[in-house]
């Protein structure tokens, strides 16, 4: 099969799908219907932007037919103000319900984030998810590990060295600073080598992170636990991350125990207009 076939009794031959296709390589025929060019194969990175903006449902690619895709429900899109209201108002959410989060609702969540932009539609994103709140305690435990090696080694700014001394501190007393006693855990990581796992992998997260007030839930980047990830040999075996990969975000998520009334000040933005 040819990387696309044209349905010719239906296509209006407007070349939409000529100037949406983010790699160029499809053409107009003699006739004005669309074709791929010499060596589109090798080239297209099967975003399906072609599929998805022919409003007449008449180009299907080898691996993906108009009828596969689920249609766009315009009725169902916020308004600015909606929007708005909802990037406004989502918090960093650090105390959680004990009840734990029901494993659908998690795979749910992860199948609407797998959509975020990943760069000429890579998709090097993974995820690991921590289900159990005992693997998620064992787990801070060992990034405290890794804060009391960092401190007795001083292998950091001293301020930091302070702030590090102050978390072992607490969690020793029985409080983990470090996942927030949150019951699950989700990482994103993906292949080293490739340039863009790193941002697929934190905008994925942000994408999460967003979505999980929706579901009930709330989120929270865990940062020193990303950090220890990256060096902690104990953490890194404790986590199996597949070879070549590595750990790119981390979030607690869970229950939100407690509601916000307000949204609080921000910095203004710094704009550069030029």
């Amino acid at each position: 099969m040819s990387l696309f076939i044209v349905d010719r009794e239906t296509c209006k031959r407007d070349g939409i799908c000529v100037a949406e296709c983010p790699v160029r390589i499809i053409a107009l025929d003699g006739d004005g219907f669309p074709v791929p060019q010499d060596g589109a194969d090798e080239r297209c990175i099967n975003c399906g932007h072609c599929v998805a903006v022919c409003p007449t449902a008449s180009l299907t690619l080898k691996t993906m037919a108009p009828d596969d895709c689920q249609p766009v429900r315009r009725d169902l899109r916020p308004s600015m103000e909606q929007v708005r209201e909802w990037v406004l108002s989502r918090r960093s959410i650090r105390e959680y319900k004990p009840r734990p989060v029901e494993k659908d609702l998690l795979a749910e969540l992860i199948d609407v984030a797998r959509y975020a932009p990943t760069g000429s539609n890579l998709q090097p994103v993974r995820w690991l998810v921590v289900e159990r709140p005992d693997r998620v305690h064992r787990l801070a435990g060992l990034v405290v590990d890794w804060m009391r090696d960092m401190v007795a080694g001083n292998k950091a700014p001293r301020d930091l060295l302070d702030r590090m001394a102050r978390i072992i501190e607490t969690f020793d007393s029985g409080y983990d600073y470090i996942c927030r006693g949150a019951p699950h855990m989700v990482l994103a990581h993906g292949p080293a080598d490739l340039p863009a796992t790193l941002p697929a992998c934190i905008i994925a997260l942000t994408t999460l992170e967003l979505l999980a007030p929706a579901y009930g839930l709330g989120a929270c980047w865990a940062g020193y636990f990303n950090s220890a990830a990256q060096s902690h040999a104990p953490l890194i075996e404790a986590l199996g991350m597949p070879d070549g990969h590595q750990t790119c975000g981390a979030l607690m998520i869970g229950y939100p125990k407690y509601a916000y009334h307000r949204i609080p000040l921000r910095n203004q933005a710094v704009i550069d207009w030029r």
